[in-house]
């Protein structure tokens, strides 16, 4: 879905830019991949006639089946490996060219995906003929016309839910004079804390207060190294607060969070961050 966002304050060098996959009918891609090219199917250009297709116009053939016996849910994360063609074999991106298999939140994909990726097992290929309207819809920037894709299946779960009490700190989450409200979900196994130069590894979900979420390194799969004094001011203060196993809740002020900058989250944030590691050597 190319969702781009930043916990990195304007004018640092660790400018995080997020790329959760460009999949979605958000923001139009960065990059065409051109080279390492992935041959497209000789039915690229046509949908055959052994090709099964649903109401909505999606056609679709099973290439390879699955050893599952459930298939994923639309608020489900799912980890694919996948290319993507379009109809005259033009090859616009694929998983391989990304640097592996991709975990996203199925339900910020093309509806063509969510679609065709819930009638999947683990384990199953399969190939999808998707018209315009359940792709990119001709936004511009994007790959135009109906695309096919290879789509395998290797693993789903469950996305991070909403926090219950997203709307504002409870009655037992503690504060700073800053503002910053915190809760801490589950205690850590270290003594050490990080300081504003030290690089810590993350796993962090954030939320707006009506409850979607903006972005998620679960959801990529993959935690975040970075410097501590290089994100935004709630985050610099909360992770000094905690321990290395820790796992906290942040209600984040929009004055300790992008400030009402253009194109960020607005108003209070809040975040569920789990800190893996610190390393305190300074650079």
């Amino acid at each position: 879905m190319s969702v781009i966002t930043s916990l990195f304050r304007p004018g640092k060098n660790f400018l995080l830019s997020i790329i959760i996959l460009s999949l979605s009918c958000s923001n139009p891609p960065t990059e065409i991949i051109k080279e390492g090219v992935i041959p497209a199917p000789q039915d690229v250009g046509a949908v055959p006639s052994d090709a099964d297709t649903t109401s909505s116009g999606l056609s679709s053939k099973v290439l390879e089946k699955g050893s599952g016996e459930n298939s994923p849910i639309p608020t489900d994360l799912v980890t694919v490996n996948y290319v993507g063609w379009t109809k005259n074999g033009e090859m616009f991106d694929a998983s391989e060219k990304r640097g592996g298999p991709s975990t996203l939140l199925l339900s910020e994909t093309l509806p063509g995906w969510v679609e065709g990726v819930t009638k999947m097992t683990v384990g199953e290929k399969r190939r999808f003929w998707i018209p315009e309207n359940l792709a990119y819809r001709g936004q511009p920037g994007r790959p135009s016309g109906p695309l096919v894709f290879d789509i395998k299946l290797l693993n789903f779960g469950p996305s991070p839910s909403t926090p219950p009490d997203v709307t504002s700190p409870p009655p037992d989450a503690e504060f700073s004079e800053s503002g910053l409200a915190w809760k801490v979900l589950q205690n850590g196994t270290g003594t050490i804390h990080p300081t504003e130069l030290s690089n810590v590894t993350a796993h962090y979900s954030g939320w707006t207060t009506d409850g979607k979420m903006f972005d998620s390194s679960v959801v990529r799969g993959e935690p975040l190294t970075f410097r501590v004094d290089a994100v935004i001011a709630g985050w610099i203060e909360g992770l000094q607060l905690m321990v290395a196993g820790e796992h906290r809740r942040l209600w984040i002020p929009e004055k300790l969070a992008y400030k009402g900058r253009e194109g960020a989250p607005k108003g209070m944030l809040v975040f569920d961050v789990e800190l893996i590691t610190i390393n305190t050597k300074t650079p």
